[in-house]
């Protein structure tokens, strides 16, 4: 028998999380991370696995359409910590047509589930050419021109600190070369046009994708910190010299895989310690 879950999305993320942890065993994480495209290898590195759970048996969940995410939530015990980090590789975008209830599930399961901090990464076209693919960028504002938002009603959260300064500040530490820059989420699928890219960097924008600024409002209103952390894969259209392809995305993420998954896994230990 089908489960009839909850309309309210708080309410399923609460189920979601009850769930998950008699799934994991794991009664509580305290921090999460959303790998992106580029970023799956770095769930190895964290720490011991205690238990990988398909999505699709979580309510809210539905496994991954996307090449380069895993489909699965994982329970990681973080090396050298009591600490548990929440793994998620079922990131819901906007373009699959589900709605900002599902893009923002995975983050108000995590905030349910305990976690106060959040790391999001993803993979993104730049626009500074000084960016070659393979170059990880902290973000530190974003633009949303998806024309949607996962608040409904007159909830009015503060949003002059999206990308927590703190949290930056500890990724500094581990690689004080780590630049900085404003990400512009698009609906997507289709990539944006060159007057687009134009558009955004008139705007300030400095990245460019799919992603993120769903999720990182959404944490805002759970009340949880946030870091993100992008992966410029290619340059954008107009920068870039060649046609845009998904195929690229995934070479520059498989090249840069081994380089960035270590730096992510000595910043969430940072972030955990």
């Amino acid at each position: 028998m089908t489960d009839v879950l909850p309309t309210d999305p708080f309410v399923l993320a609460r189920v979601a999380a009850e769930r998950l942890a008699v799934a994991t065993g794991v009664d509580g994480h305290e921090i999460a991370v959303v790998l992106g495209s580029g970023w799956g290898g770095a769930a190895e590195l964290l720490g011991e696995t205690v238990a990988t759970v398909d999505a699709s048996e979580i309510p809210g969940f539905a496994a991954s359409g996307v090449p380069g995410h895993s489909g699965t939530l994982r329970s990681i015990r973080l090396a050298g910590s009591a600490a548990h980090a929440l793994v998620l590789g079922a990131r819901t975008h906007l373009y699959e047509g589900r709605g900002t209830d599902a893009v923002a599930h995975g983050v108000r399961t995590a905030a349910a589930a305990g976690a106060r901090a959040l790391v999001l990464t993803n993979g993104c076209g730049g626009l500074n050419p000084d960016w070659a693919p393979g170059t990880p960028v902290l973000i530190s504002d974003h633009l949303n021109l998806t024309g949607a938002t996962p608040l409904r009603g007159p909830n009015f959260v503060d949003l002059t600190e999206v990308y927590s300064k703190r949290l930056r500040n500890l990724a500094r530490a581990v690689d004080p070369s780590l630049p900085e820059g404003v990400y512009a989420q698009f609906h997507g699928p289709q990539y944006e046009t060159p007057a687009e890219v134009r558009m955004a960097g008139t705007l300030g924008a400095d990245l460019v994708g799919m992603s993120t600024a769903l999720e990182a409002i959404a944490a805002r209103q759970a009340g949880i910190e946030v870091l993100g952390i992008s992966l410029v894969t290619n340059l954008a259209a107009g920068i870039s010299a060649t046609p845009l392809s998904h195929d690229e995305v995934m070479a520059a993420g498989r090249e840069a895989g081994p380089r960035i998954s270590e730096l992510l896994t000595r910043i969430v230990h940072r972030i955990a310690s």
